[in-house]
């Protein structure tokens, strides 16, 4: 079901200070820049940051990873029959890009994202 890591998204109070400081240490400006998130690639993958809010803290624990699956609907359904619990359900974040999160039984945020536009770079 999970095809690999795709993005990992860092939560910031400050977004416009957090994107400042990534694009310094990233040596990149970022390619998705909005209110709501702001996205760099790095080597193929996403690093993104996300404005906290009352579910998404940063900190320690303010770090939510997305697993990429082929259907998103189908990866939430089966992870709930094995005991996970819904987070944040299933959106379409634009462009034919999903995501949601689920918690595991044990209480971590996993997150799943349905990305048709995903490749890896070509490695030479």
């Amino acid at each position: 079901m999970f095809q690999g890591l795709r993005t990992t998204i860092y939560v910031v109070d400050d977004l416009d200070r957090a994107k400042a400081w990534y694009a310094e240490a990233l040596g990149a400006e970022p390619y998705f820049d909005e209110p709501f998130y702001v996205g760099f690639d790095v080597g193929g993958f996403e690093l993104g940051l996300l404005p906290a809010d009352e579910r998404n803290s940063p900190g320690a624990g303010g770090t939510l990873t997305y697993w990429g699956v082929p259907d998103i609907e189908a990866a939430v359904e089966r992870l709930v029959e094995l005991g996970a619990t819904e987070h944040d359900p299933i959106q379409d974040v634009g462009d034919g890009v999903k995501t949601a999160t689920v918690l595991d039984p044990f209480g971590n945020v996993l997150g799943v994202i349905e990305n048709p536009h995903f490749q890896l770079p070509d490695q030479e």
